[in-house]
């Protein structure tokens, strides 16, 4: 079985980082992904993304609104019940790597130039010692 996912989009609003009891940083950020159309009426479809760890943290310091982004994970389904009694269901990105398309100056709609970003360190999620 294979669960794979690759996406390249724009974050919608700047990332919310929080810090679990266990004392892990979880970093959750809705990416826009354009999805063309035959008609040529292009659509966006919006997917939240969850980034954990030393990744979570890198993405909440040096992402925000508009930053162009590739994210490579898994998707991953759960279900909870809402104040309503209703059941909800929710689709999102288990982001194992986070790709940072330009720099922090590059303003959206200028040609992304990809940037260096120890891409080592940030796939592998079980090491915590950063360079920076």
């Amino acid at each position: 079985m294979l669960n794979r996912v690759v996406l390249t989009g724009r974050l919608t609003k700047d990332p919310n980082l929080k810090i679990t009891p266990n004392g892990h940083a979880v970093c959750m950020f809705t990416l826009a992904v354009n999805r063309k159309k035959a008609t040529g009426n292009d659509k966006a479809d919006f997917i939240n993304c969850i980034v954990w760890r030393n990744q979570a943290e890198a993405a909440a310091t040096y992402l925000s609104k508009g930053s162009l982004v590739g994210v490579d994970g898994r998707l991953e389904t759960r279900n909870y019940e809402n104040q309503q009694g209703q059941r909800v269901f929710v689709t999102e990105v288990q982001v194992e790597s986070v790709q940072f398309l330009e720099s922090k100056k590059e303003k959206p709609g200028s040609d992304p130039a990809p940037v260096d970003v120890h891409n080592q360190v940030f796939n592998n999620p079980g090491n915590d010692d950063l360079p920076f």
